[in-house]
């Protein structure tokens, strides 16, 4: 079962490519929900406001679940689709890709703009920092001091990590496993006599 997931770390640099006077601005974003893509979508117009179009893509979910591709008034599927396309072929998600372009005073037919909006959002992906990031399951114990140690040592050898934790009259973690190892490290957890367990 895969348990992982390509993303990127921080926003691309510009990049740009030029076809036939027509200039083609590439950016990549990091994103969790759409009211950042608006946000940084937003921005962008601000940012090139005497520019034509404004054409993107994004994929969000650790399993790549949600996406969209936006055209922005070029020709169906010319712009969104190809940006779509970068980020499957990166394999990566929660990721937006915009694609900011200047007319240049010539058309460049369907297959011009499908290969610069490509182009385009290839060249922001390559100068990005892309990173693998596990699934992991979240669970919350509770447990009285005396278990302290017990616990510590089962945290320590299945290499859990601690999210959060509150001491006050019980002790309480809240805790996170890879996917694949989930079962087998929630049953060990679930046989220490005393710890309440609950999966969040």
């Amino acid at each position: 079962m895969k348990d992982t997931y390509r993303t990127i770390s921080k926003p691309s640099k510009e990049v740009l490519f030029k076809d036939r006077n027509s200039k083609f601005f590439g950016y990549a974003y990091p994103v969790t929900n759409e009211d950042e893509i608006k946000s940084h979508i937003e921005q962008l117009k601000k940012q090139h406001y005497q520019a034509r179009h404004w054409c993107y893509a994004w994929v969000l979910g650790k399993e790549y679940e949600r996406f969209r591709a936006n055209d922005d008034g070029e020709p169906s599927n010319s712009a969104g689709a190809p940006i779509h396309g970068q980020l499957q072929s990166f394999d990566l998600t929660n990721v937006l890709v915009v694609v900011v372009r200047y007319f240049g005073g010539t058309k460049l037919g369907v297959g011009g703009l499908i290969n610069a909006y490509r182009t385009g959002a290839k060249l922001a992906l390559e100068s990005s920092s892309i990173l693998e990031r596990t699934i992991d399951v979240h669970f919350s114990i509770v447990f009285e001091y005396p278990l302290m140690n017990t616990v510590m040592r089962l945290i320590k050898d299945e290499n859990i990590q601690i999210i959060e934790q509150n001491m006050s009259l019980n002790c309480e973690y809240l805790l996170a496993i890879r996917q694949q190892e989930a079962d087998r490290v929630i049953s060990l957890v679930k046989n220490i006599y005393g710890v309440t367990f609950k999966e969040e």
